[in-house]
């Protein structure tokens, strides 16, 4: 298998297909474009958040040489694919695995970012496991992060059946996009190559392409869409924003129309992929969320009063066609290849 996000055909045909119920505790999740799971007969309570509801679970992994920050970034990625369920992030378990010749102050910092990332999320660490291992050559960190969902988020976002939200995306509903897509690669090229970058940029334009890395999270803009009542959100990541609009359309069984020039993109991810050779809408997109609403410009006026930047992009169409509009020119969507 290629290296990256497992093939659609493989993940059904291969993985989806084995994953049912064994006891009693209704299940929801495990389906294209879902991002985590739901378990319903559950009281969840923490601090303020308490009742009746549902806890949610998502994983999330990153690994890489230079990556100190790694658990750090994937308590982000796995905590941005709560939000993006509707759900209120409150604790994360950490599995670090470190090769052997790793020591010992390696780990040490990539546990205070770990915990300086949690504090600011305003979550908890709850446990995990660390251990070395011979068989690997760089940190691997997965995490795997809880919410809850109270019975309240339940309606506001449409997520009562197994299906998800199937039966509350419609054909003239809006798509919104927050922030801009490709920061959280273009961040991670600006950071582990820069001396690369010095040879056709000033230290400015690169430090400000690192510094992209501070719009990871999505919490903020989630909770925002879910008091706005949207009926459908989808957290662009792995395979970029070409990659998540696809999935969008696949998980609610529709098609979708999104005009190209609409969708925003700092000119510092323009430089970065454009230096080496990588297409900024297929590249991973941490920071920016994807929303469904029958109030689109309503939606970006209120994320905008959170001094949250979004746009509308597209729109919501009969059939299941997937079409980019760039002027006269029409490119029809095909599933990410990772």
């Amino acid at each position: 298998m290629k290296i990256g996000k497992v093939a659609e055909p493989i993940l059904k045909r291969s993985v989806l297909k084995y994953l049912k119920p064994n006891n009693e505790c209704k299940i929801k999740g495990a389906f294209v474009g879902a991002d985590c799971a739901f378990f319903s007969n559950v009281e969840a309570v923490n601090g303020d958040i308490a009742g009746n509801g549902m806890l949610a679970v998502a994983t999330a992994s990153v690994s890489g040489e230079k990556s100190l920050e790694a658990a750090a970034h994937a308590i982000l990625r796995a905590t941005n694919n709560l939000a993006a369920g509707g759900s209120i992030p409150f604790a994360a378990q950490l599995h670090i695995m470190l090769p052997e010749r790793y020591r010992e102050i390696a780990l040490k910092r990539i546990m205070e970012a770990a915990a300086q990332t949690a504090a600011e999320l305003h979550i908890t660490i709850s446990g995990g496991h660390t251990e070395v291992l011979a068989e690997i050559t760089v940190p691997i960190v997965s995490v795997t992060a809880l919410g809850y969902k109270p019975q309240s988020r339940q309606d506001a976002v449409g997520q009562n059946n197994a299906s998800g939200l199937e039966d509350r995306v419609m054909p003239g509903q809006e798509i919104v996009m927050t922030k801009w897509i490709g920061i959280s690669e273009s961040a991670r090229l600006a950071q582990e190559r820069e001396e690369e970058l010095l040879s056709r940029y000033p230290l400015f334009f690169i430090k400000s392409a690192q510094n992209l890395e501070q719009y990871y999270s999505i919490i903020p803009e989630a909770a925002t869409a879910v008091k706005s009542g949207v009926t459908a959100m989808h957290d662009v990541a792995g395979g970029g924003i070409f990659g998540a609009l696809w999935e969008l359309g696949e998980r609610f069984g529709v098609g979708l129309r999104v005009d190209m020039k609409k969708i925003p993109i700092k000119q510092e991810t323009v430089e970065v992929c454009e230096f080496f050779g990588y297409n900024p809408y297929e590249i991973r997109s941490d920071g920016a969320l994807l929303m469904v609403t029958g109030e689109g410009h309503a939606l970006v006026d209120k994320l905008a009063a959170e001094g949250i930047s979004a746009e509308v992009i597209g729109i919501i169409t009969d059939g299941n066609d997937k079409v980019i509009i760039n002027d006269e020119e029409k490119r029809f969507l095909e599933p990410p290849r990772k």
